[in-house]
């Protein structure tokens, strides 16, 4: 018997023919041959291969496709010198019709049934374990002299012909300080499945215990560690067990053909294209990907909209990455639940401002473009007011179709959690993300002021108890957008809020969102956040984190993205059916061709440009 220590720098071929001979006490090659490539091995009948080869191709994440062989051939001489399929693998699984019928260390028993049958070697992630080490991250199942933990997903595959099957990915746990490093160790190494498909809380996958793996051993992390889940080319057992092939080999999970193929040292094309790890959520606790040029670009939008043409002293209520962080928590939600509506007016009717719709109308036409589902919520006395403006919105091609307009009442101590989740259970929620833009926030008395502290309480419903009640279900983000700090969601920056702020005191809206966006005036902070989710959308890194790397960048929709972001035309022509309906500037109560005060010529028109 061969001790395991010394595995790790034997040469490949050493280790396949000791493999061959039988004399390794082992379950798995994780940690074998440190820097060449291992390969998952799939083997069916050849009128089935040509269709698997399309189904790996529509999932390279898990199935990167190293080598097919032709029908009967057992050498891989592009992958390794002297190798033999049927006893090169520590142990093999024969499937019949979908089901397991043994474990094997040999196939040559089987060798008149192989001759028509073809081999598929996938990458598989044993072979960046050295680029992780060596970027400064421990691999707890080396560590534990354990295999790695690998889970059946709830995350489909693209399905081809009879392939279909759920993602399988492997877990390994990372010291959250070293996140962004091993993204980055792994983002370049394509054939050992690439940058990690998500980050954090495993129920987000649908995998419901970590210590009950599907294949492999449960791998224990330590205090501080995150669970870090990559593709598996597991991915192509499942795909076998589902079409149900008379005959089929495996590999056994773990038990990887090593090959003859270092893995060259990649680095990241340009600092540019790196991956940046960013939090978004901590109940349940996600993290998101995106490229360090994306997030630069969202940060120039944050950067922009920032200014403070009114004076009012908002560069104290700002904090870099709100933007971003808000953004690409909106780009992983699935249903989206928007407010606006600030009465300012009190003594015109309608009362409401024009700072708000346009930029709520903003946002919801790229969430439509971006096929999320999408609502607003608004007072019940402006629905008549807020239907027309839809309507109109649809008209003027700023949406492609209405949104569903819905009022909150409250009704008793449960009210808000019967709105937002299914019979009012906090495990079905029906939206994952609010977003409350120049929306008249709760003081800390308990009222509502506009910017002159005046209380117009009686104008405004209590919308603010869907914001506060989101921050006990899990899986619900909130974000706010303002500009003067009285706005629902600005009660995260309370504190500056009444230090610098005119009126800070006594306006200062109490209620916090989890992201605030701030801006000069409102409605440019939902340009922004249009713009930054055409941006995320159109970025390569996110866009396949996003879709978990099973099937197609959805990058050929960018034209019908860029289609549903704000104009200097849409905007002037929603400013002036706003004006017709008698929706009056915030600051001046005009109704002219200007938004709190300022002219939408040279002035809202420029920064629309400025952001595009």
């Amino acid at each position: 018997m061969i001790l395991t220590g010394g595995l790790k720098s034997l040469l490949p071929h050493v280790l396949r023919r000791v493999i061959r001979c039988n004399r390794l006490g082992i379950s798995s090659t994780s940690g074998m041959a440190e820097g060449y490539k291992q390969a998952n091995v799939v083997i069916l009948h050849k009128s089935l291969a040509d269709d698997f080869e399309k189904f790996c191709h529509a999932n390279e994440g898990p199935l990167p496709l190293l080598h097919r062989s032709k029908p009967g051939d057992w050498k891989c001489p592009s992958l390794s010198s002297d190798s033999d399929i049927r006893t090169d693998c520590l142990q093999y699984r024969i499937y019949e019709h979908g089901t397991c019928t043994g474990l094997v260390k040999s196939l040559k028993e089987y060798s008149e049934q192989l001759k028509d049958m073809v081999t598929f070697y996938l990458g598989c992630s044993f072979s960046f374990e050295k680029a992780l080490q060596n970027a400064g991250i421990p691999i707890r199942n080396i560590e534990q002299k354990c295999n790695v933990s690998m889970y059946k997903t709830a995350v489909p595959c693209y399905s081809v012909s009879t392939f279909c099957c759920n993602l399988v990915v492997t877990m390994r746990p990372v010291p959250e300080s070293k996140l962004e490093a091993a993204v980055l160790a792994t983002s370049e190494l394509k054939e050992a499945h690439g940058a990690p498909i998500h980050i954090g809380d495993p129920g987000l996958l649908g995998i419901q215990d970590l210590s009950k793996p599907d294949y492999g051993d449960p791998v224990h992390l330590h205090h501080g560690d995150i669970p870090v889940f990559w593709a598996c080319g597991v991915t192509g057992v499942e795909a076998v067990i589902n079409c149900r092939a008379p005959l089929s080999f495996t590999h056994s999970p773990g038990c990887m053909f090593i090959t003859d193929i270092k893995n060259n040292n990649v680095t990241v094309g340009s600092s540019r294209q790196a991956p940046q790890v960013h939090c978004i959520s901590q109940d349940p606790l996600h993290y998101s990907i995106v490229s360090a040029e994306a997030a630069q670009k969202i940060r120039t939008l944050e950067t922009l909209i920032g200014t403070d043409p009114g004076d009012r002293g908002i560069i104290h209520l700002c904090h870099q990455d709100e933007l971003l962080k808000a953004c690409l928590s909106m780009s992983h939600a699935r249903s989206v639940l928007i407010t606006t509506g600030f009465p300012t007016h009190f003594t015109y009717e309608p009362p409401e401002e024009n700072d708000g719709p346009p930029g709520a109308l903003a946002i919801a036409a790229i969430l439509q473009a971006l096929e999320k589902e999408v609502a607003i919520v608004t007072d019940q006395r402006a629905m008549n007011l807020n239907k027309k403006i839809i309507e109109e919105a649809v008209q003027l091609g700023i949406l492609k179709k209405p949104v569903p307009l819905l009022s909150y009442q409250r009704q008793n101590a449960d009210s808000a959690l019967m709105f937002l989740c299914e019979h009012g259970n906090p495990g079905r929620p029906r939206f994952d993300h609010l977003v409350a833009i120049e929306r008249a926030g709760m003081a800390a008395d308990g009222n509502y002021y506009n910017a002159r502290k005046v209380n117009i309480k009686h104008l405004v419903d209590p919308i603010d108890e869907l914001f506060l009640a989101a921050q006990s279900i899990p899986g619900v983000t909130t974000t706010g957008v303002g500009d003067g700090g009285n706005e629902l969601g600005m009660g995260k920056v309370k504190d500056a809020v009444k230090k610098h702020i005119k009126n800070g005191d006594v306006i200062a809206c109490d209620v916090e969102a989890d992201f605030t966006v701030v801006a000069g005036v409102s409605n440019w902070g939902g340009y922004a956040i249009a713009c930054a989710l055409y941006i995320l959308s159109t970025c390569e890194i996110h866009d396949r984190y996003l879709r978990k790397a099973v099937g197609f960048p959805q990058l050929l929709k960018k034209m019908v993205w860029l289609s549903a972001l704000p104009s200097v035309t849409k905007e002037e022509k929603l400013l002036k059916a706003l004006v017709q309906h008698g929706v009056r500037s915030g600051k001046t109560a005009s109704l002219e061709m200007e938004v709190d005060g300022l002219p939408f010529y040279n002035t809202h028109s420029l920064m629309i440009e400025k952001l595009l």
